[in-house]
């Protein structure tokens, strides 16, 4: 009964608008406290306790830094001089663009790792320059919110370090280096619908016409953001630094950039850049530290084994409970942020898989590649959100393009599925 209370209350109040953290938080509080007064137990403790767990992680550390990266990678004019940089490589023509916007989303993935940062970054650049080269904004908006939904794959990448402290056996490292192929085959994937979309429709006339870069100018201009992520996984993979310390290195290393190499950046903007970061780390610790007296409800009212007992025994098998996983993760990735799919599902979804022994890192790839699909699936698309308000578009116009890039990154999650050594051989080719 008290179970039951848990679930509806919390879906109750995220019907009525209110915050998610929020919700699990009052829905978590309700059940533990009726659980007291039943047991007439004074257990109540466990609220705050189970708040201040939920944060005092070490990894956590890391996100408010990279999300700090973020920032000032999208201010240093980093992602101009990698455009120019890879028009310089592959040449102006039609889907030529497009194909850009995503190599270069997938390259800042290896510096930031925040979907919506990259497509507030590439977006400023690419959607004016395929504007003028005549793409139509709803499929450029569409272009790069699919590609900023890569960069939560490949690493540093903030959704694996909260399912790093909730999932045991699944280190940071294992899962950086586990997020690299799928994260570059969803990239791939993402580029021939893209590419035959612009050649099929006629689009990007005018960009045959627009001038190449000089590949050794640019090459030079993009020298300082292409060595970020070699000193940023490098030196990891080197023992030189955790990811935790990678990350404070990385803003070192951005500041260096932006302020002392193309000085794009003042110290009057460092407050804006500090404050942006601050308020973008808040709201994620804040639904961390909240989420953790939910996932101590369900644990302590035995929610989890009946749920868990009950699929397994559903006659479903293991590829028909993936299945069911799958679909379920969809649908909520439209409606839910990244973070509160991880914070409230993973949970749930743990039972079942030590039930099936699957792989906890091959997991986690899986369950970020439905994140990643649910960054840019109307109608709570946060990557979409930000490319539709710099091409002022509605997002009801993607829709028509953003389809057939969800059915390409689908196709790819779907290979990383049947075959896990996509994203297992890497980490024990690493001895992670």
């Amino acid at each position: 009964m008290i179970a039951a209370l848990l679930f509806a209350l919390f879906i109750v109040l995220m019907l009525l608008g209110v915050p998610i953290g929020v919700a699990l938080a009052i829905g978590g509080g309700a059940a533990i406290a009726l659980a007291n007064l039943a047991t007439q137990s004074f257990g109540l403790l466990a609220v705050p306790q189970n708040f201040y767990a939920g944060l005092s992680k070490y990894p956590l550390l890391a996100i408010p830094m990279f999300v700090l990266v973020g920032s000032i990678f999208d201010r240093s004019g980093v992602a101009q001089r990698l455009v120019n940089f890879a028009i310089a490589i592959v040449g102006r023509g039609p889907g030529m663009l497009p194909l850009v916007a995503i190599a270069v989303a997938m390259f800042l993935g290896g510096i930031s790792g925040s979907g919506p940062a990259t497509a507030a970054a590439v977006g400023s650049v690419m959607i004016a320059a395929m504007a003028r080269a005549g793409y139509p904004g709803a499929y450029s908006a569409s272009v790069v919110g699919a590609a900023a939904a890569t960069d939560i794959l490949i690493p540093p990448s903030v959704a694996f370090i909260v399912y790093s402290v909730m999932v045991p056996g699944a280190s940071v490292p294992a899962l950086f280096a586990a997020g690299m192929v799928p994260g570059v085959l969803a990239g791939l994937a993402l580029i021939v619908p893209a590419v035959w979309l612009a050649r099929r429709h006629g689009m990007g006339a005018a960009e045959a016409k627009l001038s190449r870069p000089a590949f050794w100018p640019a090459l030079k201009d993009a020298s300082w953001g292409l060595a970020a992520p070699v000193l940023i996984l490098g030196g990891m993979r080197a023992g030189w630094f955790t990811p935790t310390e990678a990350a404070v290195v990385a803003v070192f290393y951005g500041l260096f950039v932006g302020m002392a190499v193309h000085r794009t950046i003042g110290v009057r903007d460092l407050f804006p850049i500090l404050r942006e970061a601050a308020e973008t780390s808040a709201v994620i610790m804040v639904v961390v530290a909240l989420a953790g007296i939910f996932a101590y409800a369900l644990s302590t009212l035995s929610v989890i084994d009946p749920i868990t007992q009950a699929i397994v025994n559903s006659g479903l098998g293991e590829w028909g409970v993936m299945a069911l996983v799958v679909l379920v993760l969809i649908v909520a990735g439209m409606f839910l942020d990244g973070i509160s799919i991880f914070l409230i599902f993973v949970p749930l979804l743990l039972p079942l898989v030590q039930a099936y022994r699957w792989d906890p890192v091959w997991f986690g790839v899986i369950l970020t590649l439905l994140v990643a699909l649910g960054q840019f699936t109307p109608p709570m698309a946060v990557n979409l959100m930000v490319s539709c308000r710099i091409a002022g578009v509605r997002m009801e116009s993607t829709i028509p393009w953003v389809l057939w890039l969800l059915l390409a990154m689908g196709l790819a999650m779907l290979l990383v599925i049947v075959f896990p050594p996509l994203a297992l051989w890497l980490p024990q080719r690493l001895g992670y």
